[in-house]
């Protein structure tokens, strides 16, 4: 077949720093899709993106590209407003759990589609499939029927939307690629967008735990993002949020839908509550429903009956009894005063290492590996108190965990007070 372009002459336009044009970008994105653009080519125009950087007429261009290699998917036909959350990923960052049957117990359906975990974030689907007999694989009518009766449903992506973006996400992960603002803004917001929700609230990680290290190329991402969804005609918004600490008491995959669970009941772990309820209001004002207070579908138990009614509806028992970690080990304090620092980099590669994670696609998890906190920053703590447990079921893996661990916290002597009091998760809004 004759192609209307070559690809070293696209690679060597983006090389020279000039900017492509929309003719080459469709062009690129369909010819790797259709094998004719080789893995070499397209890395080197992705490694030519992440140091020459793309406009912005270019991004949404590009992203347009990856959505059109695919499916779109149509809400319409749902009788409620649909409303999504996307997470940059963090640890700890169990908040998808209990916000999806949260938003839906308020009246916006939640068509929530999950990943897997891959390196020290950990993956909602992982997290779920900890629950005995839950499915993550559902089909497009499995989905809207769920959708029309529950309001609520978390699941595997299927392959048809923005396959485009499967492809490139893979090659980016080996190739030192995967930072380029541009490329993870059009990854994101191509399979969003094509998932057609009514309205999408980004949830942009900040801080050591978090992809972006830096609060400005945070706001960066966070930008381009709402600037793709709001042109598309998703209503848009992004939350900055602080990643230097673990979310709540718990990154793993049972120990984290615990958790979940108890912020359903009414209780949980104050900063996973305080993001779950931001999250949930902005969800809910985007989907036309800025008077609804989804704290009282929290405090009157109805956000805990679609969480129940959502799971049992995917083949999971809700009262099941969730998997433990066969051995654990306790991490304790070894001098008296108050927690100052928690890293979540080093929690999340240690429950990582534990086994919460996988380090290549299609590795098994462990359900019952994490680490569980017994204090946060702030927190006075006692000499010998115990600061975290770990838990895994190989005894081995207790090792390298505690190096991940070394250096990863600060007790320093005095109560708790001054500048180690935690303030609030949410950094700033944009949209």
């Amino acid at each position: 077949m004759n192609e209307p372009f070559d690809a070293p002459h696209v690679i060597a336009t983006k090389r020279d720093r000039k900017r492509l044009s929309d003719e080459q970008i469709d062009w690129v994105i369909d010819a790797y899709t259709r094998h004719v653009v080789a893995p070499e080519q397209m890395s080197a125009l992705a490694m030519a993106i992440l140091l020459n950087g793309m406009d912005h007429d270019e991004i949404a261009r590009w992203t347009h590209a990856m959505i059109a290699s695919g499916e779109r998917m149509d809400f319409s036909g749902l009788s409620r407003p649909t409303a999504d959350k996307h997470s940059t990923g963090g640890v700890g960052d169990k908040i998808t759990l209990p916000l999806a049957p949260l938003v839906a117990a308020c009246g916006v359906a939640v068509p929530q589609l999950s990943g897997r975990g891959l390196g020290h974030t950990g993956g909602t689907l992982d997290k779920l499939e900890s629950i005995p007999g839950w499915n993550a694989s559902l089909s497009i009518d499995a989905m809207m029927a769920q959708l029309d009766d529950v309001g609520a449903v978390i699941c595997a992506a299927g392959s048809g939307l923005a396959p485009a973006d499967k492809k490139l996400y893979a090659l980016r992960d080996v190739t030192g690629t995967v930072e380029a603002i541009p490329l993870i803004a059009s990854s994101i917001m191509s399979k969003k967008i094509a998932e057609g929700t009514d309205a999408l609230v980004l949830d942009v990680k900040v801080g050591s735990g978090a992809f972006m290290k830096s609060e400005t190329d945070a706001r960066e991402l966070a930008e381009t993002m709402v600037v793709l969804g709001t042109d598309a005609g998703v209503n848009t918004v992004a939350l900055l949020t602080d990643m230097s600490t673990p979310l709540g008491r718990t990154a793993g995959n049972a120990i984290e839908v615990a958790e979940s669970v108890e912020v359903l009941a009414g209780g949980g772990p104050s900063d996973v509550v305080e993001l779950t309820l931001a999250l949930a209001r902005e969800m809910l004002a985007a989907a036309g429903k800025p008077d609804v207070d989804p704290a009282d579908a929290l405090a009157d138990g109805r956000a805990m009956d679609v969480w129940r009614r959502m799971i049992a509806a995917q083949g999971g028992d809700p009262d099941a009894a969730l998997p433990e970690g066969r051995e654990s080990h306790v991490v304790t304090a070894s001098s008296g005063g108050t927690l100052t620092r928690l890293d979540a980099f080093g929690v999340g590669v240690a429950a990582w290492r534990l086994g919460a994670g996988r380090a290549r696609p299609g590795e098994d998890v462990q359900a019952g590996a994490g680490v569980v906190l017994h204090a946060k920053p702030g927190d006075a703590v006692a000499a010998g108190a115990p600061l975290m447990t770990l838990h895994t079921d190989e005894p081995a893996r207790f090792e390298r965990a505690m190096e991940a661990l070394d250096g990863a916290f600060d007790v320093e002597p005095g109560g708790p007070g001054g500048d180690h009091v935690a303030g609030s998760i949410v950094l700033d809004r944009i949209g």
